[in-house]
């Protein structure tokens, strides 16, 4: 074996090696984020059923205060617990939160919405196709059920059009988009953040559809360098829901 031979295969060793690191590592920040998740569901659940009475695990505002606690202790799990670990300082721009959000950002948020729609529409259609015995007409449970009186109302359409959006876009879209796309390519980091997205929601026809979602808003915070598109297109989307579930029903 000559001398340059040796020289390349040692290269390509290297080579493998840093992308199997790399890989790990890439797999590795999905699967944080999703057990964060997992485990502040888990945990304010638990905390609620030990404290609370059973008849008021079911009503609405607390409902609304279990869905801000959980957001809240996935945020500080997600994004505080390793700063405050690693010593890393997380800023603004790797969260795509720099700045306000701009005139641009309110038009490509419905056009945008407009285009996952149907990119939606034509997955949902080929998943139909392969996995017929799936109830693609599941209603999504939302956490909130019989609304009947203004405040339930209210602090419903809060948690679902404002928090929820709010918070997903800074985890999904904004700190693990980032830190992936830090160390990756576009598409990788698109594919991994959109995959735990659709996974995360837990039911098949959800899960399609917010991965759809998930393409179009990591598109989105490639070209505009922010989250506030996706902000924007994923509030809308959520009010429309909203209105089909609890308004027009």
């Amino acid at each position: 074996m000559t001398q340059q031979k040796k020289v390349e295969q040692k290269k390509n060793s290297r080579n493998r090696k840093s992308w199997l690191r790399l890989a790990i590592w890439a797999l590795g920040l999905t699967a944080w984020v999703g057990g964060a998740l997992f485990a502040s569901q888990f945990v304010v659940g638990k905390i609620f059923v030990l404290i609370l009475p059973e008849y008021l695990l079911t009503n609405n505002l607390v409902n609304a205060v279990y869905s801000v606690i959980t957001y809240a202790v996935c945020l500080v799990l997600t994004i505080g617990l390793p700063w405050w670990v690693l010593k890393k300082k997380t800023t603004r721009d790797e969260l795509g939160l720099r700045g306000w959000p701009t005139w641009m950002d309110l038009l490509i948020g419905p056009v945008g919405l407009v285009a996952v729609t149907i990119v939606a529409g034509i997955l949902t259609t080929i998943m139909m196709a392969f996995m017929p015995s799936v109830d693609w007409k599941q209603a999504q449970d939302v956490g909130f059920h019989g609304l009947f009186q203004f405040h339930e109302y209210f602090w419903a359409f809060v948690c679902l059009v404002v928090i929820a959006p709010v918070c997903e876009e800074i985890i999904f879209r904004g700190w693990l988009y980032g830190k992936l796309r830090a160390r990756l390519t576009a598409v990788p980091a698109t594919l991994l953040v959109s995959v735990l997205f659709g996974i995360m929601h837990g039911q098949w026809n959800v899960g399609v559809t917010v991965f759809a979602m998930s393409l179009g808003m990591c598109v989105m915070r490639e070209l505009t360098g922010t989250i506030w598109s996706g902000v924007i297109l994923h509030m809308i989307k959520n009010a429309i829901a909203f209105y089909a579930l609890f308004v027009m029903m």
